[in-house]
């Protein structure tokens, strides 16, 4: 019982504090003039709405759990995946917090000293692992080539109109209007999809294919822990991850924000439902990982307009991010391997 409810905490505010950034991180930055209450209000409600809805629907992880069998106890070492999370997302580096949570759970099965087999699952797709990351990397580089289509095509006309002319009392209105519609949509699309990454250690003992259910008392302080750190995340305006949107250009400006979440939102939801046919719907994916394909693709998109050619420094700050996700799929596999080896898990 400690150790789920020590490892929901940290998984919770890891998440929160990472994950939530790529959601709201827009919304933030072109809302930065209003107070972090409101702001949260709009977003504590969606949240509330959607673990409301997931729990009396019989399932409070929206499926994304269904392929996992969690045992039924849990050891100590279950808290250092969130712990190391956390220490990251303090470090202000956007990693998936999909890999860094469930790789553990993924992996449950497979004998503590058969590293063979574990590294086997990170190239085969048919695994819980394996699709994950491949799921992931598709979702990278689909966001990333959509992202780079969709600006060459819009900068010139539209972004480049952005920045030369400032939004008049009139367009905000509209503007206004339309970036919360877009942030309510790709909000609810990211808890559908990032719920389980925190649920996962309110589920001991839930078998393969089980739907995730938990007590009416457990959910209630779930949902007060959930939305607290919610509530500091906006009154820090973002924390340390909130720096990765502040750096490409132009996502203060609301209209730009729109823009974003709305692209971003749609893939989410082709993945979410598979129209794409290519992976299993119910298969986690890192959000993280199309997040930031997405913002890479549009930033060259735009620079290669603005500029005619993309900087050095642009560069830098897209392959410093794509390291930055890579790394932590590479500490999430050493720190399960750890945890084999030493823990006997």
């Amino acid at each position: 019982m400690l150790v789920m409810w020590i490892g929901f905490i940290l998984a919770a505010y890891s998440v929160v504090g990472n994950d939530v950034i790529q959601t709201l991180g827009t919304f933030l930055s072109s809302n930065s003039k209003r107070p972090w209450w409101v702001l949260f209000g709009f977003a504590g409600t969606i949240l509330v709405g959607t673990l409301v809805y997931g729990y009396f629907a019989g399932d409070i992880a929206y499926d994304r759990l269904d392929k996992f069998a969690i045992p039924g106890e849990f050891s100590f070492w279950y808290i250092l995946p969130p712990l190391v999370l956390l220490a990251i997302t303090r470090a202000g580096i956007p990693v998936s917090t999909t890999f860094m949570i469930l790789t553990l759970f993924s992996l449950s099965a497979i004998e503590s000293n058969n590293i063979t087999e574990i590294l086997g699952d990170v190239v085969n797709s048919e695994t819980k692992l394996g699709g994950m990351i491949q799921k992931s990397i598709m979702g990278y580089l689909l966001s990333f080539g959509v992202a780079i289509v969709i600006y060459l095509i819009i900068s010139n006309l539209i972004e480049k109109y952005f920045i030369k002319n400032e939004i008049t009392p009139k367009e905000k209105n509209i503007w206004s209007a339309l970036q919360w519609v877009s942030t309510g949509f790709l909000w609810t699309q990211w808890l559908t999809q990032d719920l389980a990454n925190i649920y996962v250690y309110l589920g001991p003992g839930k078998a393969k294919g089980e739907a995730m259910m938990i007590g009416g008392f457990e959910f209630v302080i779930s949902l007060f822990i959930i939305t607290g750190l919610l509530a500091y995340i906006f009154y820090s305006k973002g924390g340390a991850v909130q720096k990765v949107v502040l750096a490409k250009t132009n996502t203060t400006d609301i209209r730009s924000a729109t823009i974003i979440d709305f692209i971003y939102g749609i893939i989410l939801y082709v993945f979410k439902y598979n129209y794409l046919g290519l992976f299993e719907g119910k298969l986690p994916m890192s959000t993280t990982w199309v997040f930031i394909g997405l913002l890479a693709g549009r930033e060259i998109g735009v620079r290669l307009w603005l500029d005619r050619k993309l900087t050095a420094t642009s560069l830098k700050d897209i392959g410093g991010d794509l390291l930055k996700v890579f790394f932590g799929l590479v500490v999430s596999l050493a720190i399960v391997i750890v945890i084999k080896l030493v823990g006997n898990v």
